[in-house]
């Protein structure tokens, strides 16, 4: 009987044991999201590094025009310049331009006919980035060839219609004219309530 007791005691042991074992090599193996935050990183810099070659190519093929280079990571270059005017766009105003888009070979995607005449509120809506910050640099009545890479583009997604993923952009912008929100508001109501000259004709004796 105590053979049998003591047999039982070891089944029971080597059971818990080999259950034991299998959970320890069951145990799932946690992946850590850093490598492939790293991974995401470096092919966002090479991409970005390519589209700036491109944009480089560009500028090299058109030395008659000068490009400066801004701050904010685009290129741009004065096709008409205000000499006389030193007020710029700045939050609060409201600019009124046109503007055209092209890829980096001439060929157009959006004609300044296509876009239609844009007004916007400046740091108050969604555009595109490299626009949003661009307009802020012109005077009236200046015309600027932009040059963005897709980050301040139109980025992975595109617009969803002409333009694709990670495309950078060349972006032809003439400032019409910018004032306050509250010119703008009252010009607006000017236009669409306009006061009408009562003409009398009535007849004297």
């Amino acid at each position: 009987m105590r053979k049998f007791i003591y047999t039982l005691a070891i089944t029971i042991l080597f059971v818990i044991s080999s259950c034991q074992k299998s959970q320890v090599a069951r145990k799932p193996i946690s992946q850590s999201s850093g490598s492939f935050m790293k991974e995401s990183v470096d092919r966002n810099k090479k991409l970005i590094a390519g589209e700036k070659e491109e944009i480089a190519r560009v500028i090299r093929q058109n030395k008659k025009i000068k490009f400066i280079a801004s701050s904010k990571g685009y290129w741009y270059a004065y096709a008409t310049v205000n000499p006389k005017d030193s007020l710029t766009p700045k939050k609060g105003d409201v600019a009124l331009f046109d503007y055209e888009v092209k890829d980096l070979k001439g060929r157009i995607i959006y004609s300044k006919n296509e876009l239609g005449p844009q007004t916007y509120f400046v740091d108050k809506q969604n555009i595109m980035a490299g626009l949003r910050e661009g307009i802020k640099l012109m005077h009236r009545k200046e015309k600027i060839n932009f040059l963005f890479t897709s980050h301040i583009a139109y980025g992975y997604h595109g617009d969803n219609n002409k333009i694709g993923t990670n495309k950078p952009l060349l972006c032809i912008v003439t400032l019409r004219d910018f004032m306050s929100e509250a010119d703008y508001d009252k010009k607006m109501k000017a236009t669409t309530n306009p006061v009408s000259k009562i003409q009398n004709d009535s007849v004297t004796n």
